[in-house]
């Protein structure tokens, strides 16, 4: 009986650790019900003090700098250049100039001309205007480029868009808006004017999720800070008819569910001038490899590492210097992890080291894929005997330029980038295999003779491009036409002054 009694009595540490729990559980609740507090209060702040009522879309970023004075003046510093990094930085690199064999792989498609890394969201237009990939039209009608390639620079075109609907404004010329794109990304891209909620402001990020029989407005508020992003850094493609912009979300957002939509349909971006492969050319799946990483697992979203809270003046707001999270590792990555920031960097420069190894093979040999089977067809070669050769080409390709075009994916998801460059250097050796039974078959078998193409220049020489010719009239362009288009844009009222 009394050693039931002392067994049911309670021992000291017990009532000690039951209050320790309890005290850590008080204090957690307190924090979190701080944070709430602190976030209410910085809303019912920043919504009490407008000095000026913003409705409709409204796509000068200025108008929003009254109201919204850190976050605009932190949007500003992405004009900022001088973040650098191991794999580049925040500034205009020539990716041709360092790589020539991407000049082969995009022989026949505007890449070729020209590509380099992108700037801050401040550069959207001025870039988009200079780049060679947009040609040099002197009216409104010419011009290779479709105007859905100004989807993504400006929040001038959600305006454009409600104001003379979605197919009309994606079934023009890209010149033929020139006049009336001319706010970088911004403010109207991401956030109801009145609310600033976030919001979805381009219809093909709505129209994705519809093909994989989801509803986008179930997703949470942390969803919605990768969902912002996700309308522009996610793989996409024109419609022959029309050129409206779709996602090739169908099969899911993987890699080869988009490769399979494609393929059902029998698309293909151009016809590759050296090898004649129909080529798939990849934008930028930033989202989508980003969802196959570790961090979106864990809930993180694309705000929290390029957007990070900073607080100023007792006042907490996300900064939209969105920049790369190297740039301010303290904010950033050491929210999270413990690590010393030289640890975190070093950790980021070894995923990216990885895949930079298996992309220099890729490219070489998908390189030389193309011009052999050039020179396959040259001997004779016919369509028939080409076909499985070209298919593995198409695969390969797909596969490296899905990875490369991705914005940090080696570091965003780093087995599933390289597994992609894997099996894309796979396709680039099948393919140089089944060319050579090709060459055996039309009685070449010797080794094929190789260009130099050790150089930018040597390589666009090559594919038959006449870059004078190309930066001459992109010159004219620049100075006839541009100057016009602002003049019209600040006398409409589009600009709140010329930038």
């Amino acid at each position: 009986m009394n050693r039931t009694k002392e067994n049911n009595k309670m021992k000291p540490w017990v009532g000690w650790l039951l209050f320790f729990v309890t005290v850590g559980v008080v204090f957690l609740l307190g924090m979190l019900a701080a944070s709430i507090t602190q976030r209410r209060a910085e809303i019912a702040s920043v919504m009490n003090n407008k000095k000026v009522e913003i409705t409709g879309i409204e796509s000068r970023n200025e108008v929003f700098a009254v109201n919204y004075p850190r976050e605009y003046e932190t949007w500003t510093q992405t004009a900022d250049t001088t973040f650098q990094s191991e794999f580049n930085g925040s500034s205009v690199v020539d990716v041709l100039e360092e790589r020539p064999e991407m000049v082969i792989l995009w022989a026949g498609y505007a890449f070729s001309k020209d590509y380099g890394t992108p700037r801050g969201h401040m550069h959207a237009v001025n870039d988009v205007n200079h780049t060679l990939r947009t040609g040099s039209p002197m009216t409104e009608e010419e011009g290779p480029q479709p105007a859905t390639c100004w989807t993504c620079k400006s929040p001038d075109v959600p305006r454009l868009m409600d104001s003379v609907g979605v197919a009309e404004f994606y079934n023009k010329p890209w010149a033929h808006w020139g006049h009336e794109i001319v706010n970088p990304i911004g403010c109207a891209d991401c956030h109801d004017a009145e609310t600033m909620d976030l919001k979805i402001s381009r219809p093909a990020l709505i129209e994705g999720f519809e093909s994989m029989g989801m509803d986008i407005r179930e997703a949470t508020h942390q969803e919605m800070r990768s969902l912002a992003c996700a309308q522009c850094h996610v793989e996409y493609y024109f419609t022959p008819e029309g050129k409206y912009l779709i996602f090739p979300w169908h099969n899911g957002t993987g890699m080869e569910g988009a490769e399979q939509y494609y393929d059902s349909i029998g698309f293909a971006d151009y016809t590759h001038a050296l090898s004649k492969a129909p080529i798939i050319k990849a934008q930028h799946p930033d989202y989508e490899i980003f969802k196959t990483g570790i961090h979106a697992q864990r809930g993180v979203s694309c705000a929290d590492c390029h957007m990070p809270y900073v607080s100023e003046g007792g006042v907490k707001y996300s900064s939209h210097h969105i920049r790369s999270p190297l740039a301010s590792i303290n904010n950033t990555c050491q929210v999270c992890h413990r690590e010393s920031e030289e640890d975190l960097r070093n950790a980021v420069f070894e995923r990216q080291r990885s895949a930079v190894e298996i992309r220099n093979l890729v490219e070489k040999e998908l390189a030389a894929a193309h011009i052999e089977a050039q020179f396959a067809w040259e001997q004779g070669a016919t369509e028939a005997q080409m076909a499985d050769a070209l298919q593995l080409i198409r695969q390969s390709q797909w596969r490296w330029d899905y990875a490369v075009a991705s914005h940090g994916g080696s570091f965003h998801s780093p087995v599933e980038f390289q597994r992609i460059l894997s099996h894309g250097l796979d396709r680039a050796h099948k393919a140089r295999f089944e060319i050579a039974k090709v060459l055996a078959e039309v009685g070449y078998t010797g080794s094929v003779p190789m260009p130099d193409i050790s150089s930018k220049a040597k390589a666009q020489a090559y594919i038959g491009l006449d870059m004078d010719m190309e930066r001459s009239n992109k010159q004219r362009f620049q100075e006839t036409i541009v100057p016009g288009w602002l003049e019209k844009a600040q006398g409409n009222n589009r600009l709140v002054s010329l930038n």
